[in-house]
Formats: C-alpha cells, structure tokens, sequence
C-alpha cells in the first residue's frame, strides 16, 4: 500500500490564482500515477478561464453528443498513452475488443488515403516536431472528417481516460461553427495550462528525450511497443517536483504570450 504526503500547491495563471491540495506517494511509482493529477489540474486552471468568459457574459457551447471537434487530429504525450493503454487494458472484453476493432478500422482508412505512415513518422520522431511542420498534416487529417476511433455514435467511449487535448477544447462561439473548424471563426476558451505538453515536456526530461507528440489513432499500439518505458518508476514527490516545474514554466511563457496579444509588451 502506497502512502501518500499532501501537499498545497498555488499556481498563478492568467485567469486567476488555483490554489489546492495534492496526495502524493513517497514511494516509487510510474509516470501514469501523476497523469490524473496533472489532468486535475489542468482542468481546475481551465475552469478559471471558465468563469472569466462567463463573467464577461460569454457561455460554453460544448454539450454531449456535440462531437464535431473529435474529427481533429489529437495528439497525446507518452505519459498519456501510457495511461490510456493501462485503462483500456483494464475493460470488460467485449468493450475492449470493440474499440481495438474500431482503433484497426480507423488505421485501415488513414493509411489507404496515404496518412498512416506520416502518423507513424511523428509517433517515431526522434527530435521536437515544430506546429508548423504538423499544420500539414493536421488539415489533411481533418479533411477526412474521420471520427475518432474512440467515438462511438457521437459519445467518447473513454471520457474517464480522453486526453488532456480533448478536454481542454472549449467555445464559446456557435456550437454550428465547429462543423468547419479549419475555415470558420471558432472561439476557443483561453488554455493556462496545456497538460498534454506538460507531461511530454517532463517525460523528455525524466527520460532523456526529446518532447514527442503520438497521434491518438496510434496511442495504444505506439503505448505496448514501449511498455519497457512505461515500467520505470520515479518517486512521487520527484515526478510532482518536475511536473510543477514544467507547469511554471509553461505558465511564464503563456502570460508573456497573452501580454503581446494584448499588445502590453
């Protein structure tokens, strides 16, 4: 049994200030143990940005069975992947079969119209891949308006696991533009923190590496052809360490950001 330290933690984000209290193991555990924290977080940050659109008298246009963003090219950091396979490892069979089959039909259509192998170039990319080389990519991915191999009749079959890039993408412009999101004027909710960027950051770290992004269509097969990876194990309190690290790093380069969009610097 694992015991666990509480710690407070305060982060101070351009919506706002989170203060709030983490469980921490002391002992050794993988990166995975961390990505519900972080998850947590993140979504704790993005619900700052929440309120501050709602306060300025704008609303969420996301509902369930609003699915039209799970078209888009998703991208997961290794930690996530890792996790994701753990979860769907863990689901009743006739579930899990069902999302493999799903997962092998969707890779089936991306590589008859070309795109499986570039997915598989950044899954196995052993150098930081810049936005603008992905952008590409991304708009041909999106063209297809494949679903996601996770959605099943508009509902996401792993809303408990979806990656962080998922939950981070809210509007609050008219659910009816996002049927086009490459050539209509969608409103995003601002993002404080990006969590998925967080942990491919902190895993470089941990492990050496360069960042990598894996494409979601790939995760669970990219996740168990690195299983060996995903057994190392950390203490807690250094995975929490360089986690938060990475958190006030992103988060001094998000305020600068939003300063020169502002046009205060």
């Amino acid at each position: 049994m694992l015991v666990a330290e509480r710690f407070d933690i305060a982060l101070n984000t351009p919506a706002g200030r989170l203060t709030t209290t983490l469980d921490v193991p002391t002992g050794f555990v993988p990166i995975t143990a961390i990505v519900p924290v972080a998850r947590r977080l993140g979504e704790e940050a993005l619900g700052l940005e929440e309120h501050q659109a709602r306060g300025s008298g704008r609303s969420i246009s996301c509902r369930m069975g609003c699915a039209a963003c799970c078209r888009m090219l998703v991208p997961l950091s290794p930690p996530e992947a890792f996790a994701l396979r753990g979860y769907v490892e863990q689901l009743p069979d006739e579930r899990r079969a069902a999302i493999l089959q799903r997962v092998a039909d969707s890779q089936s259509i991306l590589r008859s119209h070309g795109l499986l192998n570039r997915l598989w170039a950044i899954a196995d990319a052993t150098t930081a891949i810049s936005d603008e080389e992905l952008d590409p990519l991304n708009r041909d991915y999106y063209a297809l308006r494949q679903p996601c191999p996770f959605l099943e009749h508009e509902v996401c079959t792993i809303y408990e696991a979806r990656p962080a890039a998922c939950r981070e993408l809210l509007v609050t412009s008219p659910a009816e533009l996002c049927d086009d999101l490459a050539n209509n004027p969608v409103t995003p909710v601002p993002v404080s923190l990006r969590i998925g960027t967080v942990l491919g950051l902190l895993w470089g770290a941990l492990t050496g590496t360069s960042p990598r992004l894996i494409p979601l269509p790939l995760a669970l097969e990219w996740a168990e052809g690195h299983h060996k990876e995903a057994g190392q194990t950390w203490t807690g309190t250094a995975l929490i360490d360089g986690m938060l690290d990475k958190m006030w790093r992103f988060l001094s380069q998000e305020f600068k950001n939003r300063q020169v969009t502002r046009g205060d610097g």
